[in-house]
């Protein structure tokens, strides 16, 4: 097919989609904008913004780029394919993601939560309210038994939920949330109940009418070992999840992701991309804590090393609207991703230290996530979560063997990593 590909963003979610892409044999030729230093060496990295809608028209255009592939919800949620659908010169360009309307999913909480229950999808019960109506949501706290989840509304870079065990913190929570703490997104607040159980997520490749199913994952958001500490990006995932066995997926699909599929098709969304269904496992039946309408991150690097099949093949067709027509192949490997993070993070941390030893690592395959290049040409810090090393073991006990003695050749000032991933979930393991 000579597809030439512009994948969007610059993090380690990119990197392993651009890596998954640069497999097939249908690849042209692949951009990245801007893309990373690790990317640098499977692709033409590119100067600009996923913001800069003009900019990326202007690349588009001038490189000849067939399919676009957008990694972070930013650009989705403000517009960009409406941007492309509007332009003559771009309007028939193969585009991975939604609409503005469909990626409000993402964009607005209170949207999503709407959405499931029009459509039947199991949640947590829940009620939005703003600031002119605190007294009111002060009412619906009291019908609530503890933690108490309070999320914003709006984008709030994965900061935007809070869980408090008191009545009195909720309330001054609230206070906060209605008074900028996240700014805009905290316009309007979602209080919902506290789901008890343990969390996966399922990933969904859909040309809005059709689906396939990509291999699922989990992930570790808080910093530090035994899930203590403050939340992060993500420390960590594991792919596949013991506990999300046949019984489990198969609730997933019928309960959740058909009738997601459905709606996307009923409500007239343009969409064609990935679901990112952030799901609770209540003792065995699945609810939908979040809809993300991009891949997640560090989940992407695991997803991405279990996929046999022709990857670039699957998303051509779920932007031809033929989703139908594929099948997807996906190892029995367990992928096992190990996030190395700047000293400090989440909170303040240092930018600009030399990394040393990733031409040693052997075994695993290393994304970039908040690189940068010195003047010089050295690799050098750039962000809160530095590197992602992904290993495909037999059982997390093999992958864990495998990637922790890789890791550990990769050295940067300062330099944070968990030790404990994977390790929750083997007690799942039969």
């Amino acid at each position: 097919m000579n597809i030439n590909v512009l994948v969007l963003g610059s993090g380690g979610r990119e990197h392993a989609l651009a890596w998954k892409i640069s497999q097939s044999a249908d690849l042209g030729r692949l951009y990245c904008l801007p893309g990373n230093p690790g990317t640098a060496s499977i692709a033409t990295n590119l100067s600009g913004s996923v913001m800069d809608f003009h900019g990326i028209r202007a690349a588009v255009l001038e490189h000849g780029i067939d399919m676009v592939v957008v990694g972070p919800e930013d650009p989705l949620v403000e517009g960009l394919r409406d941007y492309f659908e509007e332009d003559p010169l771009l309007k028939n360009i193969l585009f991975i993601g939604p609409d503005r309307l469909g990626a409000s999913l993402e964009g607005s909480k209170d949207f999503a939560k709407k959405f499931m229950v029009k459509y039947g999808i199991p949640t947590a019960a829940y009620q939005s309210f703003t600031a002119d109506q605190y007294d009111s949501a002060l009412g619906f706290l009291k019908t609530l038994q503890p933690p108490y989840v309070l999320k914003a509304d709006g984008l709030a870079a994965g900061k935007g939920v809070l869980i408090v065990d008191s009545p009195d913190e909720a309330a001054a929570s609230l206070k906060e949330m209605f008074s900028g703490k996240f700014a805009d997104a905290g316009k309007t607040v979602v209080i919902e109940e506290f789901l008890s159980g343990i969390e996966a997520s399922a990933f969904v490749l859909t040309d809005g009418k059709d689906y396939m199913m990509l291999p699922q994952a989990k992930d570790y958001k808080r910093i530090g070992d035994g899930d203590e500490g403050l939340n992060t990006g993500g420390m960590g995932s594991v792919s596949p999840v013991p506990f999300y066995d046949e019984k489990f997926a198969e609730k997933v699909e019928e309960r959740i992701v058909k009738p997601t599929v459905y709606g996307i098709a009923r409500e007239g969304y343009r969409y064609s991309g990935f679901i990112f269904i952030g799901l609770m496992n209540c003792g065995g039946d699945p609810y939908v804590i979040e809809y993300n309408v991009r891949m997640g991150d560090p989940e992407t690097e695991s997803v991405m090393a279990r996929i046999d099949s022709n990857f670039l093949s699957h998303l051509v067709a779920a932007a031809r609207g033929d989703i139908s027509s594929q099948q997807i192949k996906v190892s029995s490997g367990t992928a096992l991703t190990l996030v190395a993070v700047s000293g400090g993070y989440p909170e303040s941390y240092t930018k600009g230290h030399p990394i040393g030893g990733l031409e040693d690592v052997d075994g695993a395959v290393v994304f970039h996530a908040g690189t940068a290049c010195s003047p010089e040409g050295a690799v050098i810090t750039n962000g809160g979560r530095v590197l992602a090393l992904t290993v495909l073991g037999d059982g997390i006990e093999d992958a864990r063997a495998k990637a922790y003695p890789q890791l550990e050749k990769i050295f940067y000032k300062d330099m944070g990593y968990r030790r404990d991933i994977g390790c929750d979930l083997l007690k799942y393991i039969k």
